[in-house]
């Protein structure tokens, strides 16, 4: 039998049966961190939903409390006096037809796009290459907007966009393994609450079915769902 790694040592003796309060789960992501470079944290939920079905579509956007601990270059569609919001708010890069152009040709170094209502028709053309990287702008979201100032500023500190994928999962990060752990608990609490708030009224029987967090290498502990619905089945 191989001799496991000090590292490997480490994880495996910890507890990763067992449903943990997110505090206590947060703690264990922190010990079990052996990475040398500041590690994403990213929580897991499974819902009890069918996303094939439109009214069981769970979507949403928040800004965590203590932001992701990741600089997110943002692209806004704008012109005007809109782009010139959007430059003065802090946005990487903004512009209008000629941004349009700029990325049909390629250009990709951004991470959140944000767009005015009046420049949709020009953005649309660039869903085959927006929408595969989940980079379109949505009105539910916060991302086509008039009020580019806010949306800007939530974007740079900490807005994180959530969907629920074709399994009924929703991924979604929510830290690095540097922050505190208060900080880390509070951000996956903000999250895990907006989902219960977003549960559809035609979803039945158990909603939340399981939680867990996980840091870019380590292992995943699993987060009790009860404290946070009164018990995890719902109808």
């Amino acid at each position: 039998m191989p001799k496991l790694s000090k590292n490997r040592t480490k994880v495996e003796e910890l507890d990763r049966s067992r449903k943990y309060t997110v505090e206590e789960a947060c703690a264990l992501v922190k010990k079990a961190k052996f990475a040398k470079f500041d590690e994403t944290v990213d929580l897991a939920v499974r819902l009890g939903v069918n996303p094939k079905h439109a009214d069981q579509m769970v979507r949403g956007a928040l800004v965590l409390p203590h932001g992701t601990g990741q600089t997110v270059r943002v692209l806004v569609f704008a012109k005007g006096d809109k782009e010139r919001e959007a430059k003065e708010a802090g946005a990487d890069f903004a512009g209008s037809d000629d941004m349009v152009a700029k990325v049909s040709e390629g250009f990709m170094d951004f991470d959140r796009v944000i767009a005015t209502p009046d420049m949709m028709g020009a953005v649309g053309k660039l869903g085959r290459i927006l929408g595969p990287r989940g980079l379109m702008p949505n009105p539910k979201v916060g991302t086509v907007t008039f009020d580019i100032k806010n949306a800007v500023t939530e974007a740079k500190g900490g807005k994180i966009e959530y969907r629920v994928e074709k399994a009924g999962i929703v991924h979604a990060r929510v830290g690095k393994v540097s922050f505190k752990e208060e900080a880390l608990s509070e951000n996956a609490k903000a999250l895990i609450q907006a989902l219960v708030r977003a549960k559809p009224s035609t979803a039945k029987g158990t909603y939340m079915r399981s939680i867990t967090i996980s840091s870019t290498m380590g292992p995943g502990f699993k987060i009790d769902p009860a404290q946070f619905v009164g018990g995890t089945e719902e109808t």
